[in-house]
């Protein structure tokens, strides 16, 4: 098996033990990474859904605001810009931006809100056009508040679109390099332990066979022995003995031999 499948390991029981482990990690993890996928595509759908309509909604939208620009224009006359910017201090449109999690992924939201109180646009145009500039200031506040909606859905998209990319990555490396290279290894590890254990067990008849062997052979001499003490009428000539040192007596019995020392 190439090196290239599988990764470069000893095949032991341990290091079989910890990729098994590996593989269960694995495994597990390919799942939850799927299922994460899986709930940020289905976000993504929505949140696709969600620009279409707006930037539907916003061509409209735009297209009223304008029209109600070119009202409160001709109502008040020419002279409207500089009087609504007289009136104006401070934005009374805010946008506050808060974090929002699809999965664990952290997507940035933003939010439109008005300031409570009054404002001197309140009181603008009272001696002409006062109804065209509430109005066209209502449609140009549903106009901030769709473009902030816009943005925030994009802004989401994106997000989204990029965590999905990575996801995928994750599961498509999981699902087609690591989970195969350790199943691999794993295959790898077992057929080399078979193999060692069919070397051990081949290793231990072989003994056992020269074993059986050396005790046939002892006993069919000793046999052989027995046969030519019983030929001698009981006087077993024992072989030579083969280390050094005193040899032992040519008969095995104890009546026929003398003693030199001996006194009677």
């Amino acid at each position: 098996m190439s090196t290239q499948n599988r990764l470069p390991v000893v095949p032991t029981v341990t290091v079989l033990t910890m990729m098994k482990a590996r593989l269960v990690g694995a495994t597990k993890g390919h799942a939850l990474l799927k299922k994460k996928a899986d709930a940020l595509t289905m976000r993504f759908r929505q949140l696709l859904k969600e620009i279409i309509d707006a930037k539907e909604n916003l061509g409209s939208t735009m297209k009223g605001s304008f029209f109600a620009y070119t009202e409160a224009q001709y109502a008040a006359g020419d002279n409207i810009k500089h009087t609504i910017m007289d009136n104006v201090d401070t934005a009374v449109v805010k946008v506050r931006g808060d974090l929002d999690n699809v999965a664990g992924v952290k997507i940035p939201k933003f939010e439109s809100f008005v300031l409570p109180g009054e404002t001197k646009m309140d009181l603008t145009g009272l001696g002409r056009g006062g109804q065209q500039l509430q109005s066209c200031r209502k449609a140009y506040l549903s106009a901030v508040e769709l473009l902030v909606q816009l943005a925030n859905l994009q802004t989401a998209f994106l997000t989204l679109d990029e965590a999905l990319k990575v996801t995928n990555r994750r599961v498509n490396a999981l699902e087609n390099v690591v989970k195969p290279k350790l199943e691999n290894t794993i295959s790898y590890i077992k057929a080399e332990l078979d193999e060692l254990e069919r070397e051990e067990f081949f290793r231990l008849k072989k003994v056992q066979k020269n074993k059986q062997k050396r005790t046939a052979a002892d006993m069919a001499q000793a046999a052989q022995i027995a046969e030519a003490a019983a030929a001698n009428g009981g006087d077993l000539q024992l072989p030579p003995f083969p280390g050094p040192g005193v040899q032992p007596p040519a008969s095995s019995s104890l009546l026929y031999n003398k003693e030199d020392d001996l006194l009677f």
